[in-house]
């Protein structure tokens, strides 16, 4: 505890002070750049990631980034996406998985989270993934290959997840709003974006995100 007390005062006589300017203007409301939605997970800064400052990121924290289909859960998951693209007006959604994720290593592992009634049950809004990567990649028998893949796809499963949101759905139809899905390997600091006209993920670098289409379909998974 007493480096998080230390920490904040470290902010408080460096940090803000050289960027009290900046923070006065967030009195006046927000209007950040996009929502991004990633995993609990302590090893990612969504912030120090993308280099953003205080004002440009909406973010939402999930285990495993998982975005539970619309009405199934009456919660802050839907809350904070109606939020950012109703009252925001967010031109973007990111949703970022990452590398060696515990809550999909304990999709595929179900006997990890046996003793974690609430982890267990919120894995289920993974359900697909699961199922996708136990019948449609049986031939994939090394465990971090199939971490990775699980990854891959949860991300894929959870965009979908997403358009069930019918201001989400709304927005992209009339085309103010972008989906993107992305894989960050901490470990490199590699990012990885999902491509739909090669239907797999490759290098962020090789994105066009200016001529992006708005409302394309991700392929079926």
């Amino acid at each position: 505890m007493q480096k998080l007390v230390d920490g904040i005062h470290r902010f408080q006589r460096d940090s803000f002070s050289k960027d009290e300017k900046l923070f006065e203007t967030l009195v006046a409301g927000q209007n950040p750049l996009a929502l991004f939605i990633t995993c609990s997970d302590s090893r990612i800064d969504p912030n120090r990631l993308t280099q953003t400052r205080p004002g440009e990121l909406f973010i939402q924290r999930t285990a495993g980034n998982i975005i539970p289909p619309y009405g199934s859960v009456h919660g802050g998951e839907a809350a904070t996406i109606e939020y950012a693209v109703s009252a925001l007006k967010v031109k973007d959604i990111v949703v970022c998985g990452h590398s060696h994720c515990g809550a999909m290593s304990g999709l595929l592992d179900p006997a990890k989270v046996e003793k974690m009634p609430a982890v267990k049950a919120y894995l289920e809004h993974a359900e697909a993934t699961r199922r996708i990567v136990e019948e449609n990649y049986t031939h994939l028998t090394d465990p971090e290959e199939r971490l990775t893949l699980t990854v891959e796809e949860n991300v894929l499963v959870q965009l979908e997840s997403l358009r069930t949101h019918p201001c989400v759905a709304a927005a992209v139809g009339r085309g103010d709003l972008k989906l993107h899905g992305w894989v960050y390997e901490f470990e490199t600091g590699d990012v990885f974006a999902f491509n739909p006209d090669m239907a797999q993920f490759v290098p962020l670098e090789e994105i066009d995100h200016a001529t992006a289409e708005p409302n394309r379909t991700l392929p079926p998974i």
